[in-house]
């Protein structure tokens, strides 16, 4: 029998969010070396093209995948719950049809578009052919989100997570001789290498679940109908992500510099990134359990306050100690050269604590079927991220864009609070306000110690605040959860064999 106490269902959201975030911290771990021998290399300026290039082909790769990489999971998994092998083959064999068929579209568009991409994104140089050599990563990204969708229907998280870390190992080895080597130039070459060792890896994996049978009929695709149906929104709603950050870029890129776009992606993404060890389970593992217990109100509201609880406390301890210890992270990670964005990035960590308290609401829309709310809520949050952050920039500069990406998160939390509780019952529980009131002090003392020049002070008190901001989580999760008297029996049984 499923075990449904209190503990084991704490336990398990603490499980794989351990897991997923272990996986993401050797995804880190690599990454340093990676980040820092390319900020090296290439500098800000360098750093600012690849991410021009990025936002770009993911704009296009949004735009023409249907949404296949998160609807088709939904339809896999539900095959796979009811043991349904001839159903399932029936939705894989349609799902890599439909896939195929996007992958045709982005490549097609991507060159299509060449020449009007190089002008909307760059305000100097010819960058058309750039774009045209890029165009299979468009039709590649396709391929893999739908081979990948594949996978996580059929529960292959060890797959999916071997995946993640052979990719970022393989990108350390096959860009950085090319940057080494070729510079800038490097580039574009080392995009194209990085997007097919991930499709590689990934139709490695999915093959060996279900080989390839090509069959290109037109029943496979009519059957599909539904499901792009289903995936419009998170289409529309990628657009609008992609878009967004496509837009700001673009305009650091002609209001500022190339080395502006550069300082500006390294911070947010290094926030992101970090913060992102946390969140990565969310997708994988939150997601399924949610849609599984999206019509009953109080079963949804108990999952999802019990994964923004672990979120939370995981979360919090470690903003801390990043906020105090990114003067010494970002050069060893990147290079002095990078220092300017350390403002933006303490100021942005306070959007951290808001989006672990609202990333799991913001999965309901979707564990219901309601997609034209989840478009809703993704298009209000990005039209007003852009419109803040190009207000905000042109006042105060990088630390303006923190302020902003901060500010919108919060406005975004309480919206999505207050849609939420209207649209589908839900109600924050008193332990998730509680340990909200109990973590963001540590974090604002740590953003106020961050003014003091004496580091005699800083030092001491920055991780006496990050040791006991970790204190309060690990006494709180001991309590909720029986891994660590699983823990302990495994090592207590170890023990005694030895």
């Amino acid at each position: 029998m499923k075990k449904t106490n209190h503990s084991d269902s704490y336990s398990h959201v603490l499980k794989y969010t351990g897991l997923f975030g272990g996986v993401q911290g050797i995804n880190i771990l690599v990454g340093i070396v990676r980040n820092k021998l390319v900020a090296t290399i290439l500098g800000p300026a360098g750093m600012g093209l690849i991410s021009l290039f990025n936002s770009t082909i993911n704009l296009l790769s949004n735009a023409t995948n249907l949404g296949i990489s998160m609807s088709a999971v939904k339809n896999i998994s539900e095959a796979w719950d009811r043991g349904d092998k001839t159903a399932l083959n029936r939705i894989v064999s349609m799902v890599r049809a439909w896939s195929l068929l996007t992958a045709l579209a982005g490549f097609l568009l991507c060159i299509v578009l060449s020449h009007l991409l190089s002008k909307w994104t760059f305000g100097w140089g010819n960058h058309t052919l750039h774009f045209v050599l890029l165009s299979p990563i468009v039709a590649m990204m396709a391929i893999t989100g739908g081979e990948m969708a594949i996978l996580k229907g059929v529960r292959q998280l060890r797959q999916i997570a071997s995946i993640s870390v052979y990719n970022v190992v393989a990108a350390l080895f096959t860009s950085i001789p090319l940057y080494y080597y070729f510079g800038e130039a490097g580039i574009v070459p080392s995009l194209v290498i990085m997007a097919a060792t991930q499709m590689a890896l990934t139709l490695w994996c999915s093959y060996r679940l279900f080989p390839l049978k090509v069959r290109m009929r037109s029943d496979s695709l009519a059957e599909g109908m539904g499901m792009v149906r289903l995936g419009i929104a998170f289409v529309m709603a990628g657009i609008l992500g992609s878009g967004a950050e496509f837009l700001i870029r673009s305009f650091l890129s002609y209001t500022s510099s190339l080395e502006t776009v550069g300082l500006y992606s390294a911070g947010y993404m290094m926030t992101m990134t970090y913060a992102g060890m946390v969140f990565s389970a969310m997708e994988t593992d939150f997601f399924p359990r949610l849609s599984a217990c999206h019509h009953l109100t109080t079963s949804a509201n108990t999952v999802v306050n019990r994964q923004i609880e672990v979120s939370l406390l995981l979360v919090a301890p470690m903003l801390v100690f990043f906020t105090i210890l990114l003067p010494i992270l970002l050069p060893l990670l990147y290079s002095g050269k990078f220092t300017a964005v350390i403002g933006m990035m303490q100021v942005t960590v306070f959007a951290m604590y808001f989006r672990a308290i609202k990333l799991p609401m913001a999965y309901m829309p979707l564990a219901k079927g309601d997609s034209w709310s989840y478009l809703l809520l993704e298009a209000i949050y990005d039209v007003v991220l852009v419109i803040a952050v190009v207000l905000a920039f042109r006042r105060w500069g990088l630390l303006g864009c923190g302020i902003a990406i901060t500010g919108v998160g919060i406005l975004d939390f309480l919206f999505i609070l207050f849609y939420t509780h209207f649209k589908y019952g839900f109600r924050m529980s008193c332990a998730v306000r509680t340990y909200a009131l109990m973590q963001l002090p540590f974090g604002i003392m740590a953003y106020l110690l961050t003014f003091v020049e004496n580091q005699w002070v800083y030092w001491p008190v920055g991780l006496l605040l990050g040791c006991a901001s970790l204190a309060v989580s690990v006494m709180i999760l001991r309590k909720k959860t029986s891994l660590w008297q699983s823990l302990k029996r495994k090592l207590l049984g170890r023990g005694k064999h030895e």
